[in-house]
């Protein structure tokens, strides 16, 4: 195994001293010790070791759902003092340096032992926004319960990444118990998996939608920008039924983003229903009634809500080449009149201030059809909105 690793970067050599981390894998030639692991849906991983670094090949064309996870995963206790990490003086941080094929994408690390229940308090994610350098990524928990004897299992993954092929190379992978005191700052801005919603009052813009409507890929023809329910005017998200949103935010370019953003949508009926768990089982089944929010990055730039269609809006594509194959968020919908609060993460938010995210699609996650108020509603009050801030 090498201890240092060279790497040529804008015609700078860049040398990593892999050699003082308590446990790395540069992965030469071999991917010994890794467990691949998948579920939630039928994609396939396999763990390939290449020229200097592996490869988690993906193949999820056979995914009815895209709730996949694919993870690769090994218990480096045996490499770490665990006399210092059991000290609430000291940390373990992980850090890798990875390549993805498709962009943006989110990947994650996990770290867990064998008595760990809360599964998300050391999961981080980390928006991966191009595809032709490598990215550093790391993460330093926060109060890790790890004591000697305990297995500690480091994790990378990638989920939900879409219904086709995809890979992430990993050019090494390290794990270290560190002072908290010393601990450097964590690369590639982690992500809290479904943090709280701050209050709305916290936000400096709080901009209405400014065209919505849906497109439906049973008629690709038709514009169904008049849908209404109970005579109100909504748009629905059901089988085959995607709400498009689009903001006016010419005036931001330029801006960064401070932190994540919410998108609101006020519900105007709900319907739902099936036992999904008793068909699919517990950790499948529970994924399901919810709307997922996705990212518009192609198809047609400037569709307009009282004549969009699904083929004038896919450009005669398919609709997995307009967006974002993987979600933003699965959210739980809110009871008619409520309102349902979705996350939109600082990198997502920072891609829609650029115009680079050009809107959001809506998808349903299970049979349920909910229908959300539109901007040509009433007074246009419960309109979609979103609330964020940023700064020049």
């Amino acid at each position: 195994m090498k201890t240092i690793k060279t790497t040529l970067l804008g015609g700078l050599f860049i040398f990593t001293p892999l050699a003082h981390a308590d446990f790395v894998d540069d992965f030469n030639h071999s991917v010994a010790g890794w467990q691949s692991l998948t579920g939630d849906g039928e994609a396939q991983l396999t763990f390939i070791p290449m020229d200097g670094f592996a490869r988690m090949q993906v193949d999820a064309t056979k995914d009815q759902h895209n709730i996949y996870w694919t993870i690769i995963k090994r218990d480096v206790a045996p490499s770490l003092d665990m006399e210092k990490l059991k000290s609430p003086d000291y940390e373990l941080r992980v850090e890798a340096r990875v390549r993805a094929s498709h962009a943006p994408r989110r990947v994650n690390f996990m770290i867990n032992t064998q008595r760990t229940t809360d599964y998300h308090q050391h999961l981080r994610e980390y928006d991966l926004d191009q595809t032709t350098d490598w990215q550093v990524i790391s993460m330093t928990t926060r109060n890790l319960d790890a004591v000697p004897g305990d297995q500690v299992n480091v994790q990378l993954g990638v989920t939900d990444w879409g219904p086709s092929q995809y890979h992430l190379d990993v050019d090494y992978y390290r794990a270290e118990v560190v002072p908290v005191k010393n601990a450097k700052a964590d690369l590639g801005e982690p992500l809290v998996y479904h943090p709280p919603i701050p209050a709305l009052e916290s936000f400096k813009q709080h901009l209405k939608v400014n065209q919505d409507t849906s497109i439906n890929s049973a008629f690709p023809l038709v514009n169904f920008n008049n849908w209404t329910s109970d005579n109100a005017r909504v748009f629905t998200v059901s089988a085959g039924q995607y709400p498009l949103l689009r903001w006016d935010l010419q005036s931001f370019r330029g801006q960064k983003a401070k932190g994540s953003g919410v998108l609101e949508l006020t519900t105007q009926s709900l319907q739902k229903g099936g036992n999904y768990v008793a068909a699919l089982g517990e950790d499948f089944g529970i994924e399901f009634d919810k709307v997922r929010v996705f990212e518009i990055l192609a198809g047609d730039a400037n569709w307009q809500q009282h004549n969009v269609t699904f083929q004038s809006f896919t450009q005669g594509k398919d609709l997995q080449a307009a967006i974002n194959g993987q979600m933003i968020f699965d959210t739980e919908v809110a009871p008619a009149q409520g309102k349902t609060l979705v996350t939109i993460p600082r990198p997502v938010l920072q891609r829609l201030l650029d115009g680079t995210t050009r809107g959001l699609l809506l998808q349903p996650l299970g049979a349920l059809e909910v229908s959300f108020y539109d901007s040509e509603h009433g007074d246009g009050s419960q309109a979609p909105k979103l609330h964020f801030s940023s700064a020049q």
